[in-house]
Formats: structure tokens, C-alpha cells, sequence
């Protein structure tokens, strides 16, 4: 699937989620929860389950949106079993393709496991180099394949008198390698979770209540996904984040923990400022509530003279009104987002792709002809977004516009899992805040700070949440090896 050269956006590779509940059926379950996931990645989508009855693995993958590979009934009723995991993916490393779609299915001397990840291993290159030269062959690009190899290779003082001892071959991998990874992992013992030692991408824990098929009892099961919004979408209570360097087991007997690396706090920020869906929890406070702070502060640090404030649609609208609710100047819905339009149907002819932006937004005349216009966005990678819109509101009428943006500029490359690994577009990267102005075409320009940023996120937090943020694609400082870029 092509990119659109037009959609400026940094993008995300992953969402995931996992599910032990025998009483009810995990597939469907499972594609209900991968929906609510969409925005994590629309390239392929996949759901594995496992039957205790058959002792099988029960796969289905495609490319395209969850609503176009789950398509029918028909699709999910052969996935039938008590434990499911499942994966939506835009690819950062490994090309778009069929067999770089998860969750991958992998043979090992203790049976077959399925398992799909979040995020990118900074030290991929060289733990595939180290399992090529241990004679295991690779059939993918994809980091995924990695993990899998690493997690089937016995880990040191190996006793195989006591089974498969999945907690200790994860934690040989965590300890192995670094990166950003939230994995779920699908064996026919248990369904096994992990986040990286600096939790760099979400990951929640949920709880279900189903009636115990033999006493009609309710019973507790649990879930695992990328975001509490998809444990709304299935009826799910939120029960807590998985820790970072945490293992966790989930069974018939419910959950265990396990301390797989000693944790280094490092939460990616971006995913407040505009990875997560609003309706999410992180850190236990509401993204929506974060990104109006965002704006707030970022009113209080760029301040302008104009008549209304209007939000890039959809991610941007909270800090903008925000922005609004700080400066005292009028929001208005001045630009529509066309939401019909995919990005793979808007590249196949040059004539289209110019139109671009045209197609994706639209302005609101009435609201824009003979205004001054603070233009709210969350971030600005390439710019081409930001300076094709400018050009479509001055063509509706607007005298000034001043754009403000409620993170940082981009400057540095991010090798943990979000697409934004070389520094060659970023229209940032090497200019003044005054040249982008120009770049872009706007009247001024204005950033939040990084300490305005990371202040408006630790402004709702409860006490102990919150221990360090990874916002190296602002600053440069990685909290890992980059040994493989």
C-alpha cells in the first residue's frame, strides 16, 4: 500500500490485544477490540486463536482496514478456540506486505505460539545477524520474526525436565534486546504479555465478566490491548497498565506477574500529543483532557492577535479548543475533515494526488472569509499538510493565519516504532522557527516549549505516575541503544 505524500502525520506501526476467555467467542471479541484499535494502523490486520479441543492455531490475515478482512461471519466462524490474540499494523520495519502482517504463527519444540508485537527493536539488525550465524533461517523482514526466533532458542541454564519456562525465555529476550515493544504472545499453556524495560508503547490490562459455562457462576476473565478504548468496545473494565519490564501470564487460574528486565521509565510522549485515541486512558488520565492542557499552555507560551481559532480535524480539535478556552478568542469548526477518504484511493493519478489536501479537508467559508485565524495542529513532520491547507484557507477568504502547534518541533529521527526514521523531510530539522514560518507560508509561527509540553502532561497526574518520557524526536536523547540505524 502507497503512503500519501500528503498526509503529514507521523504514524504509528502497531496496535495489539489479547484475550483468555473461554466462555465467549475471542475471535469476534477480538475484531471488535481491532476496530476500536484502526487508528493504530490500517495496512493489515490479523487475529490467531488457540482450542484446547483441537490443539490448534486458527489463523486470519489481509491487507487493509479490519472492516474489509473481517468482512463476514463467514471469516471469523472458523476461528474458533479460548485464547486469542490479534494485530492491526502500519509498517515501519518490514515492507506492507501479506507476509509481514500479524500475528505471526512459528513451530517450536514445545508446540506452535503466535505473537504479535507494538513497536520497533532498535537492535533488530544485530540479533538477526547473531541467529543467521546460528544456522536459523528468516522468511520475513519484519522485527517480529526476530522475537519469535529468540523467544524458541533456549534461553542459558535451560532445564527441559521443566517444560517450555516461557516467563524465563521472554525475560532472556527482554534482557537481550532493546526497543520498543509491547508483545502479546499466544502458547497452548497461556496467554503471555510484556512491555519493554522503558515502556515506550502503551499497554492495559482488563477484566471481563462471563458466566462459567458449568455453574452459570459470574467469573472474571482478562483481556490485554494498546488502549482502554478497545476495552470499552468489548465491555471490559480497565484494571491497570502493564508496567514497564513486566511479564504477565494470563490462564484458566487468572493472572500472574513476573519482573522481566528492571524497569527505566520512558513513555513515548507522542502518544499524548496524538498516537492515542482521545477517548483513551494512559497513565491513568484522559488523552482528551491532556491535549486541551496542551493547548491551554501553548495559548499562555505563542500568544496572537485573531479573530477565531480553528483545529486540523480530527487530532488537533482538543488543543485547539483549548487554546480557545486559554486566549479568550472564539473556536470555530472552519475546516471539515472528508472522513470517506482513505489515502490509498487518493494516489493513483498525479491529478488527484495535487489535489491532496483538497480532498481530505474542506474550509468552512463563512467561518474563515475576512478573519484572522490561530491554525491549531499537534505536530508538524514534512509540512506538507500544514502549508497545502494554509493555501486552501487563504483561498477561502482568510486575511491572516497564525499557526500554532501544541508539541515541539521534530528535529531528530525516531527509531521506536513510529515512522519518522530519517531526518531528510522533516521541515524542521536544520531551520529556525522563522524559516519554517516561511516554508509553510504562514503569517507567524509558534511552538510549545518541551517543558511546557511535559508539563501540561504531568499537570493530571496522580502521585507516582509519571516517572520519565521519551520525547527523543524532540530532543535527539534516545533512552536506548541505537546500535542497528
Amino acid at each position: 500500500m502507497d503512503h500519501d505524500a500528503h498526509d503529514d502525520s507521523p504514524k504509528e506501526n502497531c496496535g495489539v490485544f489479547g484475550i483468555y476467555a473461554p466462555e465467549i467467542p475471542v475471535a469476534q471479541t477480538a475484531c471488535l477490540a481491532l476496530i476500536a484499535l484502526q487508528h493504530r494502523g490500517q495496512e493489515s490486520c490479523g487475529i490467531v486463536t488457540y482450542d484446547k479441543d483441537t490443539d490448534n492455531l486458527y489463523s486470519h490475515k489481509g491487507m487493509g482496514l479490519v472492516s474489509q478482512v473481517f468482512n463476514t461471519e463467514v471469516v471469523l466462524k472458523p476461528l474458533v478456540g479460548q485464547i486469542g490474540i490479534a494485530h492491526t499494523r502500519y509498517a515501519t520495519a518490514g515492507r506492507p506486505t501479506i507476509e509481514n502482517a500479524q500475528p505471526i504463527i512459528m513451530q517450536t519444540c514445545h508446540g506452535p505460539i503466535a505473537i504479535a508485537q507494538n513497536g520497533n527493536l532498535t537492535t533488530h539488525k544485530s540479533l538477526r545477524k547473531k541467529l543467521l550465524q546460528h544456522g536459523v533461517g528468516m522468511f520475513t523482514e519484519n522485527d517480529i520474526e526476530v522475537i519469535g526466533q529468540s523467544l524458541a532458542a533456549n534461553p542459558p541454564g535451560y532445564d527441559p525436565s521443566k517444560g517450555p519456562q516461557w516467563e524465563s525465555r521472554i525475560a532472556s529476550f527482554m534482557h537481550e534486546s532493546d526497543g520498543a515493544y509491547s508483545l502479546v504472545i499466544l502458547t497452548h499453556e497461556a496467554l503471555y504479555v510484556c512491555r519493554d524495560h522503558c515502556g515506550l508503547r502503551p499497554l492495559c490490562l482488563g477484566t471481563i465478566q462471563v458466566k462459567n459455562a458449568v455453574t452459570g457462576a459470574d467469573q472474571t476473565r482478562y483481556v490485554i490491548a494498546s488502549e482502554t478504548c478497545a476495552l470499552v468496545m468489548i465491555g471490559a473494565t480497565y484494571l491497570r497498565e502493564v508496567q514497564a519490564g513486566e511479564i504477565v501470564r494470563i490462564d484458566d487460574k487468572g493472572l500472574t506477574s513476573y519482573i522481566g528486565r528492571e524497569p527505566k521509565s520512558a513513555l513515548c510522549i507522542f502518544e499524548y500529543v496524538y498516537f492515542s485515541r482521545p477517548d483513551s486512558l494512559l497513565e491513568d488520565q484522559l488523552i482528551v483532557k491532556v491535549r486541551e492542557r496542551l493547548g491551554m499552555q501553548l495559548a499562555r507560551e505563542s500568544p496572537a492577535v485573531a479573530d477565531v481559532v480553528v483545529g486540523v480535524p480530527d487530532s488537533s480539535v482538543p488543543a485547539a479548543l483549548g487554546y480557545a478556552k486559554q486566549s479568550g478568542i472564539p473556536y470555530s469548526e472552519g475546516i471539515v475533515k472528508n472522513r470517506y477518504v482513505h489515502r490509498t484511493f487518493i494516489q493513483p493519478t498525479q491529478t488527484l494526488r495535487k489535489l491532496g489536501v483538497s480532498m481530505k479537508f474542506t474550509p468552512v467559508q463563512t467561518e474563515l472569509k475576512g478573519k484572522r485565524i490561530v491554525l491549531v495542529d499537534d505536530s508538524i513532520v514534512r509540512g506538507n499538510t500544514i502549508e497545502n491547507l494554509i493555501k486552501l484557507l487563504r483561498g477561502a477568504g482568510a486575511t491572516e493565519i497564525h499557526v500554532r502547534v501544541s508539541s515541539p518541533p521534530i528535529r531528530s529521527p525516531c527509531f521506536m516504532g513510529i515512522d519518522m526514521s530519517t531526518t531528510d523531510q522533516m521541515v524542521a530539522h536544520g531551520r529556525t522557527i522563522e524559516e519554517i514560518c516561511k516554508e509553510i507560508g504562514a503569517d507567524s509561527l509558534g511552538y510549545l516549549t518541551h517543558e511546557g509540553m511535559e508539563g501540561a502532561v504531568r499537570e493530571g497526574l496522580k502521585e507516582g505516575k509519571g516517572q520519565g518520557y521519551c520525547g527523543a524526536c524532540f530532543t535527539g536523547k534516545y533512552p536506548l541503544r541505537i546500535d542497528d540505524w
